[in-house]
């Protein structure tokens, strides 16, 4: 019997989704719970498996965007037809797909797809894109990803590991003169290319040469200008290029800045390392503290835990924090729910999980929903403050900057303490810039006294 394989609904506000891959092509044979495809919608890409044993026959090529509950593919039993006599097949892409193509090099899953000799991915978007910025040989790179897929981290191992070795003095003298590396035989150790090695190749250039013949001056080569490369904007960064120009246009604004003294932070946090890791085999950083924190200064702040909806300002019941993650598929905000019911243990457990499948573009459709107040920790990347986008229909959010260690005044004396700099962007059209300070002073008083969170 004939059975129809529809757009799935997988969350109350999707309206269409496409077909990243088709994991069983069209007429392969399929049986019942074995993956048939893989679907994206705003920020989530799940696998779907197929209701029944049969043959596919496949209506809607990837990469289409079509309503939820368009059939886009049947499993049919032997000897069966698609019934209404449907052409089966992938179907050509819809207008709103083709209106804007992507360039031959990101054409896309289904491009992506193929373009090993095995046909299926072998890499994902990031890698192809960091392997033509470093002109790395994709197809000569070791994955590690799911399923021996190359990422990101691969390619640039892979760039690393054929770097010429060379001294900061010997490259800073080899670039200012205009010498090729990988032509400079290197006498250190392992190879390395040393001062010595830079000055032997400069003393060559300078050896007066042979006066050449006299030629022809070559005709003037005409100029052409160099195409600049284009970047599809489509799946995650679609969501966020039209999220974050939303909010833009939208959100009236405003940042506060203050700094922090996180010493005894820092110190809370390695006791509680030492302690959780022996005790229960996880390992606490410093995203699960703040997250304890900042829902402990919601609670007392309930105008930063507020959307604006239908011309009002909702206060909202829950606590439900966002934490921004750079994945490779872009940005995602795995929201942990009711964080203020949570302990400590508590949050580390769920924001892990939520974090693995977002890495892994296992997101489940709650798992991005639902936030009431969004953190953004650029500290790793050794940024200091900087002013974050509202999340909407979020009303603030919190960007936290490296922690770092500074002189500064400590009862009465100078001496250095680990500072860290915190940035409250909010929506000046339901928060007034005191209500606002006064959830970022408590934030403060928290990270500097992180014994207040047992009161």
């Amino acid at each position: 019997m004939a059975t129809e394989i529809i757009m799935p609904k997988l969350g109350l506000t999707m309206s269409e989704g496409s077909v990243v891959r088709w994991i069983k092509k069209d007429g392969e044979t399929v049986k019942k719970g074995e993956l048939l495809f893989e679907v994206q919608t705003d920020k989530v890409v799940l696998e779907v498996e197929s209701p029944a044993d049969g043959i596919v026959k496949i209506l809607t090529g990837e990469g289409v965007v079509v309503p939820v509950t368009t059939i886009i593919a049947w499993v049919l039993g032997a000897g069966e037809a698609v019934p209404g006599g449907a052409a089966a097949g992938p179907a050509a892409p819809t207008p709103q797909a083709a209106a804007a193509p992507a360039p031959a090099a990101e054409a896309g899953p289904a491009a992506e797809a193929a373009e090993l000799t095995g046909g299926r991915v072998a890499a994902s978007p990031a890698a192809r894109r960091v392997a033509r910025e470093l002109g790395v040989d994709i197809a000569s790179v070791k994955g590690t990803g799911p399923g021996g897929r190359i990422v990101e981290k691969d390619v640039r191992e892979a760039a690393e590991s054929r770097r010429v070795k060379i001294t900061p003095v010997a490259r800073r003298m080899a670039e200012e003169a205009g010498l090729d590396l990988s032509k400079i035989a290197g006498t250190g150790p392992e190879g390395r290319v040393t001062k010595e090695d830079v000055e032997r190749e400069l003393a060559k250039a300078a050896a007066p040469a042979p006066a050449p013949a006299l030629a022809p001056a070559p005709a003037p080569r005409p100029v052409v200008p160099a195409e600049a490369e284009s970047l599809p904007i489509s799946g995650v960064r679609q969501v966020i290029f039209d999220r974050m120009g939303a909010s833009s246009r939208t959100v009236a604004r405003v940042t506060e800045f203050t700094e922090v003294d996180a010493t005894s932070l820092v110190d809370v946090r390695t006791r509680l390392k030492a302690e959780l890791q022996k005790t229960e085999n996880v390992s606490v950083g410093y995203n699960d503290l703040l997250i304890m924190i900042v829902a402990k200064a919601l609670k007392e702040h309930r105008l930063l835990n507020s959307a604006v909806a239908e011309g009002q300002i909702k206060l909202l019941p829950q606590v439900n924090i966002g934490l921004a993650v750079d994945t490779e598929r872009g940005l995602l905000v795995p929201v942990i729910r009711n964080a203020d019911t949570l302990s400590l243990l508590g949050i580390i457990r769920d924001l892990r999980a939520l974090i693995e499948r977002a890495m892994n573009g296992k997101s489940l459709p709650d798992d991005l929903s639902g936030g009431t107040f969004t953190i953004t920790n650029l500290g790793m990347y050794d940024v200091d403050g900087f002013t974050p986008i509202v999340n909407q229909p979020e009303s603030a959010i919190l960007g936290v900057g490296r922690i770092v260690a500074k002189p500064a005044v400590y009862e009465g004396q100078i001496v250095p303490r680990q500072m860290m700099t915190l940035s409250l962007s909010f929506d000046h059209r339901s928060i007034d810039g005191a209500p606002a300070a006064r959830f970022l002073q408590r934030v403060k008083q928290l990270i500097e006294n992180p014994y207040l969170m047992i009161m």
